[in-house]
């Protein structure tokens, strides 16, 4: 869609972009959202693609995302062989409720800071106990775990001209037995819920979070596994107010799910059978 209030294109920002940020600014990353309904608050765009930051950086330390990394480019990773999570990194990309046209111009960085609690990439990235780094208009940066990021509904901790700049996935989450649940209204639809619980090798730990069917990520975390009794309590404690609401799913429904696949993945975690 062309936004016809758009009177400049910024297409060779500074390396720190951010420091002319005015009101009517807007960040231009793959655009698939943003060329996809009308924009009127906006005046300029910033193109984000012509810093050349690199999109994924694998070491000892982890997994680096950089934020105008592509969701192709995540689905295509080969990962190392002990890193057990490579699966997910593309099960979530498979998430997405796109087609392979816009898997080659989204990226990772713009549907986190889009903020939708179906957001795939936030789903995996809070799971995974990423910290995100925010680069701000003054120069300055500041380092927020992923869990943190979403604050309610298309809403998150960005001030005014912040950038998210890179993600980081530690190396102790990505080596994690895992495993996930994820229920969708038709075959190719927008998730009504994805939860995805790992496991710390040799532990009986568990990290469980819930994202779609709450407005904002919820994690669930037990130093040993949990009977069912206690599961399901965490799950009920988890307030109203915080289950989304939308065509995709009534809270209600949302909440039943979450207790269902919480019990699953609790019994595979465990060693049995769901």
């Amino acid at each position: 869609m062309d936004i016809n209030t758009i009177t400049e294109v910024v297409r060779h920002p500074p390396d720190r972009p951010g420091h002319d940020w005015r009101d009517g600014d807007a960040w231009l990353a793959g655009g698939t959202w943003l060329f996809s309904d009308e924009q009127p608050h906006l005046r300029r765009l910033i193109d984000l693609t012509a810093l050349g930051w690199d999109s994924l950086t694998a070491g000892p330390h982890g997994l680096q995302i950089g934020a105008t990394c592509t969701i192709r480019e995540l689905y295509a990773l080969v990962t190392p062989d002990d890193w057990t999570v490579g699966p997910l990194l593309r099960t979530s990309c498979e998430a997405f409720l796109a087609s392979f046209k816009v898997w080659n111009s989204a990226t990772v960085g713009g549907n986190i800071v889009m903020a939708l609690p179906a957001g795939p990439m936030i789903t995996v990235t809070v799971a995974l106990e990423a910290t995100y780094t925010l680069w701000s208009p003054d120069g300055t940066e500041r380092t927020v775990d992923a869990v943190d990021f979403v604050t309610a509904n298309n809403r998150n901790v960005l001030a005014p001209g912040e950038i998210l700049r890179r993600i980081d996935i530690p190396a102790s989450a990505l080596r994690k037995r895992y495993t996930h649940r994820r229920f969708t209204l038709t075959k190719m639809g927008r998730s009504t819920i994805f939860m995805i619980a790992t496991q710390t090798p040799g532990s009986d730990d568990l990290l469980l979070t819930l994202t779609a069917g709450t407005t904002h990520p919820v994690q669930l975390a037990f130093d040993s596994m949990p009977d069912a009794d206690t599961l399901r309590d965490a799950v009920d404690a988890i307030p109203a107010d915080v289950w989304f609401d939308d065509p995709n799913g009534k809270p209600d429904h949302r909440h039943h799910l979450a207790r269902h696949f919480a019990e699953e993945i609790r019994v595979e975690l465990a060693g049995g059978t769901p």
